[in-house]
């Protein structure tokens, strides 16, 4: 995520100007820092600038961001920027300086939370460290709220507080409907870290999926560019060639279920908006219950379930602390019914983190393959079409 700490001083406090009365009184009773400055990281990227601040800087209202771009001292890469602009991956957010007021005014209370919300939270938890709490998110909970999204996994951070002086801050995301492991901060300093290996991509995230079909390579890199798509307001991604951002995934197939379906493992080396959901589709072989970017083609008939089957399995990132944090979380329910219905060995499945990329060439091959099988695939639906309305009254 978003490299930041808001609690950081880059220098020395600011020295206080000559002169008596009120103006020194009240340069004594408040305290300035020093201007920060935050890049924007691939998790973040195409965002408005508002809802970083909402992501990251939550005790920082709207009406402060307004008045910190109205007056110019809220830049990007070192212009004026409005709360509705876009922030893009690796650009740098240029804050004014921080003020802490006086002591004794009111402080915003945190939402109260349910035993019930308290338990439910704390059983996701599968490490927790000085540092770190690493969840395990189930599938059908949003990472953070948004429009017509109350339950999420941000507002029940409050329960995961634990001996820290602070709620822990999310340090990447999850689709709702993706499973599996989510990194949290326990400390600004600690967000400032990870966000770092985020953006700086040594961190190795591993996901496990079923997709429809057999890829006929085993091993290969996808590399499609990746950008909104027109007329879907912002809430579904397409490959664009000429305008799209850099996407590059790895997939590596795990056992196949006959050629209907097989299980395989996926490693993004870019973090775009549902980029593995994108990819996979894009080759010929959609995630198993993605209709989104599948449609029809994403499920399979019988006892299988037709919720999404991907899984967020392993983390492995550098720790605060000098060493490796490797975690993995386990299937959810639906993902490991699947697996066994269609005979499937789950021993099979935590292939070695190694560190090979396998060239491009092949799976271009593949790629314009599976895009020629598309078109051929359109032809014959619109030569149907003709053919049933051939010989059907023309309305007039």
């Amino acid at each position: 995520m978003t490299t930041f700490d808001p609690t950081a001083e880059s220098g020395s406090e600011e020295e206080k100007p000559q002169g008596q009365g009120k103006l020194k009184e009240q340069k004594q009773a408040l305290k300035v820092l020093d201007v920060r400055q935050f890049t924007v990281s691939p998790d973040d990227d195409d965002i408005r600038i508002d809802r970083w601040f909402k992501r990251h800087m939550e005790d920082v209202p709207f009406n402060v961001v307004s008045r910190w771009s109205r007056t110019g001292q809220l830049r990007l890469d070192g212009k004026r920027v409005s709360p509705g602009d876009r922030v893009n991956a690796g650009q740098i957010i240029r804050v004014p300086p921080a003020e802490i007021e006086r002591p004794g005014r009111a402080v915003k209370a945190r939402t109260d939370l349910s035993q019930d919300q308290i338990d439910f939270a704390q059983e996701l938890v599968i490490h927790k460290d000085k540092a770190a709490i690493v969840v395990n998110k189930p599938p059908g909970l949003a990472t953070q709220g948004g429009s017509k999204t109350n339950t999420h996994l941000d507002g029940l951070l409050d329960a995961l507080t634990y001996d820290a002086k602070s709620r822990p801050k999310l340090v990447h995301r999850l689709d709702k409907d993706t499973s599996g492991v989510i990194l949290l901060a326990r400390s600004p300093g600690a967000a400032s870290y990870f966000s770092k290996r985020f953006s700086g991509r040594t961190a190795r995230k591993v996901y496990w999926a079923i997709v429809m079909g057999v890829p006929d390579i085993a091993d290969g890199i996808i590399d499609l560019p990746l950008s909104k798509q027109p007329g879907s307001g912002g809430e579904k991604m397409h490959v664009d060639e000429e305008n799209g951002q850099a996407a590059k995934s790895r997939y590596r197939i795990i056992e196949r279920a006959g050629n209907r379906a097989c299980w395989v493992e996926l490693q993004p080396f870019t973090g775009r908006t549902h980029q593995l959901r994108v990819h996979m589709a894009a080759i010929g072989h959609p995630i198993l219950g993605d209709g989104k970017y599948g449609g029809k083609e994403a499920f399979l008939t019988g006892s299988i379930s037709r919720k999404m089957h991907l899984h967020a399995r392993r983390l492995r990132i550098e720790h605060p602390d000098g060493h490796n944090l490797d975690v993995t979380a386990d299937l959810p329910d639906h993902f490991a019914d699947t697996i066994e219905n269609l005979g499937l060995d789950l021993e099979l499945g935590d292939l070695p983190l190694d560190e090979k990329k396998p060239g491009g060439k092949a799976v271009r091959k593949q790629q314009g393959r599976a895009h020629a099988k598309q078109i051929r695939k359109d032809k014959r639906g619109e030569h149907r079409a003709r053919g049933e309305n051939e010989g059907q009254p023309v309305k007039a």
